[in-house]
């Protein structure tokens, strides 16, 4: 597979299966997963990133244990919509993940996914600094896989 649109994506899976959302930071990976039926993205996990080696293992292990079917991967836009290094950065990731495994991916903007979910940490829940930064990157790869369910 590649990297594709999320309608080219909906048109090469199959009617069922997970899909597991990614939101890369550069010092961790928040992963969030779809129900079989794709209407929910569930947070998941988060991977303190090391090297890629062991990044990618680590995801392949959720992709097998999970049984994932594609992959979204958010993108860091800029607010104007450019892209730069980071995005640059991101798409290596992908390519680099590709190369060990054949899975489909999709990219989904992710511009102000980890402000919206701080913001309901705090506003919302009232949540510590500290409790905060244990679950917004799996919040936020939650919120960038819920954006794709819901595009589709």
């Amino acid at each position: 597979m590649a990297v594709m649109t999320l309608a080219e994506l909906k048109a090469a899976l199959e009617p069922h299966g997970r899909v597991l959302g990614l939101d890369l930071g550069s010092k961790t990976i928040g992963l969030a997963l779809s129900d079989v039926m794709r209407t929910i993205a569930t947070p998941y996990d988060t991977i303190r990133r090391t090297k890629f080696t062991a990044d990618a293992q680590a995801l392949l292990t959720v992709i097998d244990d999970e049984d994932v079917r594609a992959l979204i991967i958010g993108l860091p836009v800029s607010m104007d919509g450019t892209e730069g290094p980071r995005c640059q950065s991101t798409r290596q990731f992908a390519a680099n993940l590709l190369e060990k495994r054949d899975l489909p991916v999709a990219f989904w903007d992710e511009r102000l996914s980890t402000v919206a979910v701080e913001r309901m940490l705090v506003d919302d829940v009232d949540m510590t600094r500290a409790r905060r930064g244990q679950v917004v990157d799996k919040l936020a790869a939650a919120y960038i896989l819920q954006g794709a369910l819901d595009a589709r």
